[in-house]
C-alpha cells in the first residue's frame, strides 16, 4: 500500500513538473514573440507559444493542458484590458492547441513527420484550422472590451490567425524533430562539413535578408538544400531561421518592407513565411518518404533473393529417380533379339521376361510366401 502511494506521489510530482516546464516555455517564448508585435501589444506575425503548445500536447498528451493555460495567463495578464478579457484570451489560447491536437490524433498523425500525410495534417488541421479558435476568441474579446475598433477587427484577426498558424508551422516541426533526434553514428566527415556549410550559409543569408537589398528569395535554395540532404532534421530549423530573419527585416522596414504600409508588409511577410514553411515541410516529407520506400524495396529484394537461394539449394539435394529398370538398347538384358538370337516364336516370352524384369526393379524383391506367388505369376 505504501509503495502504491509513493508511486502515485511520484507520478503526480512528475506531472506537476511537466506542467510548470511547459508554462515557463510558453511564457518565455511569448516574451520573445512580443518583441515584434505589430498590432497593439498582443498580436505578432509569429507567435511561438502556439507551436510550443501544440508540440507539448502531441508529445506529452492532453494531460499537460494546464501548463498551456498557465503560460497563456501569465503572458496576457500584463497585456489585457481587464481580467475577464485576459481569461477569455487565455481560454482561446488554450482551446486552440487542444483542438489542433484532437484533430491531428483523429487523422492518425505521427510525431515523426516521415509521411506526407502527417505534414499535410499539421498544415491544414494543426495550423490553419485549429488556430481559428484563438484568433476568433482573442479578436472578439478585444472588440467587446473596447480595446479594438470595428474597423480594426479583420486586420487584427488576420494578423492573429497567421501569427498563431506560423508558430505551429515553424516551431512545432522543430520540437518534434528534436524529440526524436539521436546523435548520429558512423557519419562521414564530409557530412559534418556539409552541415557546417549549411549553417554558415544560413547565417550569411540572414545577414543579407535583414539588409537594405530585397533579397528574401535567397532563403529558398537553402531550404531545398536542407530538405534534400538532411530531410526534416535540417529543413525545419532552416525554415525557422529564414522566417525569423524575415520578421526582423519587416520590423526594421528594410529590404522589401521599406516604404509600405502595415497591411502590405503583413501580406508580404506572411506570404514569404508561409511559402518557406510549406516548402521546407513538404519537400522534407517527400524526401523522407522516398528514402523509406527505397529501404523497404531493398529489404523486400533481399528477402526474395534469400528465398530463391534457399529454394535452389533445396532442389540440389532432391533424390534423383532410379533408372535401373529403364530398357537398355540392343544387346541389353530385356531387349528383343538378345544375344541368344531369339526369333519371333520366342517374342512373347521375351516380352513377358521384360515386364517381369521391369516389375522386379520397381519394387523390392519379395520374400517368403509372396515370393512364391510372384514366381507363379
Amino acid at each position: 500500500m505504501t509503495d502504491v502511494r509513493h508511486e502515485r506521489l511520484r507520478r503526480s510530482g512528475l506531472a506537476g513538473l511537466e506542467i510548470c516546464v511547459i508554462a515557463a516555455l510558453y511564457f518565455g517564448s511569448a516574451e520573445l514573440g512580443l518583441l515584434q508585435q505589430l498590432v497593439r501589444s498582443q498580436v505578432t506575425p509569429l507567435w511561438p507559444p502556439s507551436g510550443i503548445a501544440v508540440a507539448s500536447l502531441l508529445l506529452r498528451g492532453r494531460r499537460v493542458w494546464p501548463g498551456v493555460a498557465l503560460g497563456a495567463f501569465l503572458a496576457n495578464i500584463g497585456l489585457g484590458p481587464s481580467l475577464p478579457a485576459v481569461l477569455a484570451i487565455t481560454a482561446g489560447n488554450t482551446l486552440a492547441p487542444v483542438c489542433s491536437c484532437l484533430l491531428l490524433r483523429r487523422a492518425g498523425f505521427r510525431n515523426e513527420l516521415e509521411r506526407l500525410r502527417d505534414v499535410l495534417g499539421l498544415i491544414f488541421l494543426g495550423a490553419f484550422t485549429g488556430m481559428l479558435v484563438s484568433a476568433t476568441t482573442g479578436t472578439t474579446t478585444l472588440l467587446v472590451s473596447g480595446a479594438l475598433s470595428t474597423a480594426g477587427f479583420w486586420p487584427t484577426w488576420s494578423v492573429w490567425w497567421t501569427g498563431d498558424a506560423m508558430g505551429v508551422l515553424v516551431v512545432t516541426p522543430v520540437l518534434l524533430v528534436l524529440s526524436s533526434a539521436r546523435w548520429p553514428r558512423n557519419v562521414r566527415t564530409s557530412r559534418w562539413v556539409e552541415a557546417g556549410l549549411l549553417v554558415v550559409a544560413t547565417a550569411a543569408v540572414g545577414f543579407v535578408e535583414t539588409g537594405r537589398a530585397p533579397l528574401l528569395f535567397l532563403g529558398f535554395p537553402l531550404l531545398v538544400w536542407a530538405a534534400f540532404r538532411f530531410q526534416l532534421a535540417g529543413a525545419a530549423p532552416c525554415a525557422l531561421a529564414v522566417s525569423t530573419f524575415a520578421i526582423v527585416a519587416a520590423a526594421r522596414r528594410t529590404g522589401p518592407f521599406a516604404g509600405h504600409d502595415l497591411l502590405t508588409n503583413m501580406i508580404t511577410l506572411q506570404a514569404f513565411n508561409g511559402a518557406a514553411a510549406l516548402t521546407a515541410l513538404l519537400l522534407g516529407a517527400v524526401v523522407s518518404e522516398r528514402n523509406r520506400n527505397q529501404r523497404e524495396i531493398v529489404d523486400a529484394c533481399t528477402q526474395i533473393a534469400g528465398m530463391v537461394s534457399r529454394i535452389t539449394a533445396g532442389d540440389r539435394h532432391l533424390v534423383k529417380p532410379d533408372e535401373r529398370g529403364a530398357p537398355e538398347g540392343p544387346g541389353g538384358t530385356g531387349g528383343v533379339g538378345g544375344p541368344d538370337g531369339a526369333d519371333g516364336a520366342d517374342g512373347a516370352d521375351g516380352e513377358d521376361s521384360t515386364k517381369a524384369a521391369s516389375s522386379s526393379t520397381r519394387r523390392r524383391p519379395p520374400t517368403g510366401h509372396r515370393a512364391g506367388r510372384d514366381d507363379r505369376i
